[in-house]
């Protein structure tokens, strides 16, 4: 996956436009659990071809094979690939991806509920797609009829999404579509990087368009957390009142708290996004890692056990993120009707029991001196004013090995227990997991300076 904070053009050279001065926020650093929900007119046909262990994908077909449920719009206009040979046997030949947005039944969507299910799973911000690739705006947009106020649901669901996330006391962000809007375009499908950044508009006409989508976007819902996507039009980003430096300008103005990522293909950005990648080490600056529970964002109904994180999966890999300096922004993609699928729930709710006696060695911390141990039983440190707190990602070993800056420090389990010290004939100190922990997907003890 490309990191886009690389990619900057163009150079306005000494005509370049002046950006606010934001720092990312200590919310948002504190928060370190969010959960994105791409919920759209892909919900609707809900599939993509499967991906994963055993499955390999030619480079050259990555497109045509697009392991993203919402990228349909994309995929099925590929003559002859998988999900335009199935989009032909079920909606036939006449039907087009866009006709889908009066096939959109949202009956079963319950805001409070839904946003309920996040928050218990240990969410602190929430960020819904307004607009993803396809050009449908989850929003009663005036700029556009093709929204879910006017077709399908015929309801406001970024709303709807805005004002349960306000009751629930979590932030709330919005995913937007900068420079890929399938509905106003018309360029061939997509089928490599390169068309990736080749076939989308660039004209002032269309900057002026997205820029007006996302002012409105911050003027109904004062986002505290605004998630661009693959940049914005290269017509919009120089100094014009409708460029990048002035909707940014303007919406600090308005969210001074606010935090902004860095797909915006300009030479300012808040924090780092890495989408499906593993990182090896404590990057510096504030970060985001995302993914699916699956290998999708979209609802992807071919997906199964194989495909999903466990719950164990799922929280060693936050404990992993947060020690090196990262957010996890992780995606449940609900079903056309609005419902989260059993499968990621469960999933869910593992991460929510879990943080519920552990979250004081998650939230609000910071990376400590180094992210962990790779040698032995693997292991993860954050630190808080409570101390350095101590990771263990194998509870099965039955031990923990304390590094030599902490071998001297009073060890307590999340419960407030003492740990039970064992010092080893080299001088190495370990403590003895409970019996009640080793079945746990990590098991956290602080250390106190």
């Amino acid at each position: 996956m490309m990191n886009f904070e690389k990619r900057t053009g163009p150079d306005f050279g000494a005509a370049a436009p002046v950006y606010p001065a934001a720092e990312v926020p200590e919310w948002y650093r504190d928060a370190k659990l969010g959960f994105f929900v791409h919920w759209g007119l892909y919900s609707v046909p809900a599939w993509a071809v499967q991906h994963g262990p055993g499955v390999n994908i030619p480079t050259e077909d990555a497109y045509a094979w697009h392991q993203y449920a919402e990228w349909y719009g994309n995929t099925v206009r590929i003559a002859g690939s998988p999900t335009w040979e199935r989009h032909q046997e079920l909606y036939g030949p006449g039907t087009s991806y866009e006709d889908l947005a009066d096939l959109w039944d949202a009956s079963a969507f319950d805001a409070d509920a839904f946003v309920g299910e996040l928050v218990s799973a240990g969410a602190k911000y929430i960020v819904p797609t307004t607009k993803h690739h396809e050009g449908f705006c989850l929003w009663g947009t005036g700029t556009t009829g093709f929204n879910a106020v006017a077709r399908g649901p015929r309801r406001d669901l970024i709303a709807e999404f805005h004002d349960a996330t306000r009751r629930a006391g979590a932030k709330f962000g919005v995913y937007y579509s900068g420079a890929l809007d399938w509905h106003v375009s018309d360029f061939p499908a997509i089928e490599s990087d390169t068309d990736l950044f080749r076939y989308r508009r660039n004209d002032e006409h269309f900057s002026r368009f997205a820029a007006a989508q996302l002012e409105e976007l911050v003027e109904r819902f004062s986002p505290d957390l605004l998630w661009n996507d693959i940049e914005w039009p290269d017509g919009g980003k120089g100094a014009e009142e409708y460029g990048v430096a002035a909707l940014l300008s303007r919406y600090f103005g308005a969210v001074p708290h606010g935090v902004v990522n860095d797909r915006w293909g300009v030479p300012y950005h808040g924090f780092l996004t890495r989408e499906y990648t593993h990182i090896d080490e404590i990057i510096p600056k504030p970060w985001e890692s995302t993914r699916g529970l699956g290998y999708s964002f979209g609802y992807n109904s071919a997906e199964d056990t194989r495909h999903t994180l466990s719950g164990p999966d799922l929280i060693r890999m936050l404990v992993d993120v947060v020690s090196k300096n990262g957010n996890l922004l992780i995606n449940v993609g609900p079903d056309a009707q609005g419902r989260i699928p059993e499968l990621q729930r469960q999933t869910m709710r593992e991460l929510g029991d879990w943080l519920r006696d552990n979250g004081s060695a998650v939230y609000g911390t910071r990376p400590w001196i180094r992210f962990g141990e790779e040698t032995g039983a693997p292991r993860r440190y954050t630190t808080s004013a409570a101390g350095v707190h101590v990771h263990a990602l194998d509870p099965g070993v039955g031990t923990v090995v304390l590094p030599n800056e902490l071998a001297q420090g009073e060890a307590r389990w999340a419960d407030g227990s003492p740990a039970e010290r064992e010092t080893a004939a080299d001088g190495t100190v370990s403590v003895r997991l409970p019996a009640a922990l080793r079945t746990a997907p990590v098991a956290s003890l602080t250390v106190a300076p």
